[in-house]
């Protein structure tokens, strides 16, 4: 049922981070069976001890043997000894860079960064450089362990934010609590929670009230208190009375596993930076291969004298600077750890695509009710013209109401009390934006606002433009017989939502099906100037579908699906989510789970540091190498060098990239 604004709509609503340097890689399940391509994850699981013993031995025979040519010299070590000892000392770093270029090239992508880094350092061998070709894999290697740890870090603290649930929960058999696995538990089931104690299913509270943290769902830890019959969550932390929770949902259907599957799934939507990097690596790499190659031979034709294994020796510097590695990995984890953060704050971005189009926004367009509003409504006044029998009146509209689960419906039960079953509603119809109509008694009555009234063609007495709360008419047997007045709680936080959303250069619009007169009442309070009322759905889309005219990115933040038509049109849609209901999980590109507005601010100023983080890592990855490149095409950089440009870059730029995931928002 839609009475003017009051569409509050029932909606409370793995893939790896892949970065192959110089390819995109295919999506696969878990459950493939086999790996694909490169993602700086391999290997990162596991202590830490076993992740860098290659690195560590090669490390080792490495520095042994800069000993013995510099410190401690030895008659033996010289000849093809020397050059075994750093052969073995390249083997255990090398040997999996060597195999995942053959297997690359195999696939039909031969400039990938692991053949950048083979010729690069068998090149160094083959002109005698043999410290300098172990260094460069050592290093290398070394690099690609942490971002390796740095992507798993990422996804393992996303999970532990949402993925609260325990193990094992308390099931009640014959009222003796027994323990069993979470995962086992059956729809039914009676679970006990203690003090302090994780909800393991989604359920209904059987016992009388409890008080819950949310913090896991919604990231806010004030206690929400429940009663009986109301809905809980997997996640949500028991208060300090024991509790009982009747099983709703199977394990694996909880709220939290799909928030948690969304989450991990959004990295599969990637944002335009990303996408662009991917394509600059794969025409990049080839690029710097040939240059690598002029850089080699060119010169034989311009310069006098001409000594091969130095221009050989820049040409292999110029490829370890080239490397892309520090671009690849480390933009989308910036992006990750924005949707981390994001999560940590109850805000569910389902692609890092959206977090970069957020950033962009111009203007916040949002819905009253349920958004700004509480969507929690009491009647104030019951007006019945004295032709008509107010009990009765009252008796048809709450039994009409009780066809809509729709707030206006629930504070009319609440006003009116229990429905009488002897009532027989005919015919009952919604019609969209305005009303019910239904048959009774052989009369039509109708309940809605005064447009389903003006659409029948049946006339009124007052002027609803004068009455400030937001009024339900009523009309039975073509007659109108009066009115309630309706008034709905602003929330605690929407005058500092508008206020912080103005700090950020947004522009805020209220639109409502609401009565232009209580719309306007609302965004006063506000300090909204642009706001618009007694609009059908359609409506919204055509105000919209204007500000979009002006070339203007919109936010449109709304309760869902009735709101669909306009959350898909906008450049970004914002769902007030209320602890993650599938719809709008389904329909919105950002779902906001405490259905806090102050987390639309939010959300912007995460997308917009998100992306300031992403900017600058490929503003250092550039200048550094550019610069470094530039150095070693004049011959003027070595190896160590080079290396500092590629693993130092990417580690920097890695480090950048966590940080906002300890940022305050």
């Amino acid at each position: 049922m839609i009475h003017q604004d009051l569409e509050v709509k029932n909606t409370k609503n793995k893939t790896k981070p892949s970065c192959c340097c110089s390819h995109d890689e295919p999506v696969h399940s878990e459950n493939d069976g086999h790996d694909h391509g490169h993602d700086h994850e391999h290997g990162a699981e596991g202590s830490l001890f076993k992740l860098f013993m290659p690195s560590i031995i090669s490390l080792i025979l490495l520095l042994i043997g800069i000993g013995f040519d510099n410190y401690i010299p030895q008659n033996w070590f010289s000849g093809y000894v020397r050059i075994a000892w750093y052969a073995i000392a390249y083997l255990p770093v090398g040997l999996p860079v060597l195999r995942e270029a053959y297997e690359s090239i195999v696939k039909g992508d031969v400039f990938s960064e692991f053949f950048l880094m083979c010729i690069a350092t068998i090149g160094a061998f083959a002109i005698g450089e043999y410290p300098e070709g172990v260094a460069v894999m050592l290093f290398y290697t070394i690099g690609e362990t942490f971002q390796g740890m740095a992507v798993t870090k990422a996804k393992s603290n996303i999970k532990s934010l949402l993925d609260q649930r325990p193990d094992e929960v308390s099931v009640l058999e014959n009222n003796i609590a027994v323990k069993i696995k979470a995962k086992d538990a059956k729809i039914g089931d009676i679970i006990q929670l203690k003090a302090g104690e994780k909800l393991g299913l989604d359920g209904e509270l059987v016992s009388d009230s409890a008080s819950f943290n949310t913090a896991a769902l919604t990231g806010e830890s004030k206690p929400d208190t429940k009663k009986k019959g109301d809905t809980v969550l997997a996640g949500m932390i028991n208060g300090n009375t024991i509790a009982q929770v009747k099983v709703t949902t199977a394990y694996n259907d909880s709220k939290l596993s799909k928030i948690l599957e969304l989450v991990q799934n959004a990295t599969t939507k990637k944002a335009p930076a990303e996408l662009f990097i991917r394509k600059f690596a794969k025409i990049y790499t080839p690029i710097v291969v040939y240059l690598a190659i002029a850089i080699c031979l060119l010169p034989m034709l311009f310069v006098d004298n001409y000594v091969f294994s130095d221009w050989l020796y820049r040409a292999l510097v110029f490829l370890v600077i080239s490397c892309p590695c520090a671009l690849v990995i480390s933009i989308p984890l910036g992006y990750f750890g924005g949707i981390g953060a994001a999560s940590k704050n109850g805000i569910l971005f389902k692609g890092s695509n959206y977090l970069d189009s957020i950033s962009k926004i111009q203007n916040v367009v949002m819905d009253k009710t349920g958004t700004m509003t509480e969507g929690v409504f009491k009647v104030q006044e019951v007006i019945i013209n004295p032709d008509f029998d107010k009990e009765e009146i009252l008796k048809l509209v709450n039994a009409l109401e009780g066809k809509s689960t729709h707030p206006v419906a629930t504070a009319i039960h609440n006003y009116a009390g229990p429905i009488d079953s002897s009532i027989e509603l005919k015919n009952v119809e919604e019609i969209s934006g305005h009303g019910l109509k239904a048959e009774v008694n052989g009369k039509e009555l109708f309940v809605g606002n005064f447009k389903l009234l003006d659409k029948f063609n049946i006339s009124y007495d007052i002027d609803p433009s004068s009455v400030v709360y937001t009024t339900i008419a009523i009309a039975y047997d073509n007659k109108f017989a009066g009115y309630l007045t309706i008034a709905d709680e602003i929330k605690a936080d929407a005058q500092e939502t508008v206020s912080k959303l103005k700090t950020l250069g947004v522009k805020v619009t209220m639109l409502s099906g609401d009565k232009t007169n209580v719309v306007q009442f609302v965004a006063d309070k506000l300090g909204i100037t642009k706001a618009f009322g007694d609009l059908l759905p359609e409506d919204k889309v055509n105000k919209v579908n204007e500000i979009k005219a002006k070339n203007e990115t919109v936010a449109f933040v709304g309760d869902g699906v009735n709101d669909a038509p306009v959350i898909a049109l906008s450049t970004v849609g914002i769902a007030m989510g209320g602890l993650g209901s599938d719809a709008a999980i389904e329909t919105a590109d950002v779902v906001i789970q405490d259905d806090k507005p102050s987390k639309i601010a939010m959300a912007i100023n995460i997308g917009k540091q998100t992306k300031k983080i992403v900017w600058q890592n490929i503003g250092l990855a550039f200048v550094v190498k550019a610069f470094v490149l530039i150095l070693g095409a004049g011959g003027l950089a070595t190896m160590w060098e080079a290396v500092f440009a590629d693993v130092g870059v990417a580690l920097l730029a890695i480090l950048n990239a966590v940080r906002i995931q300890r940022m305050k928002f």
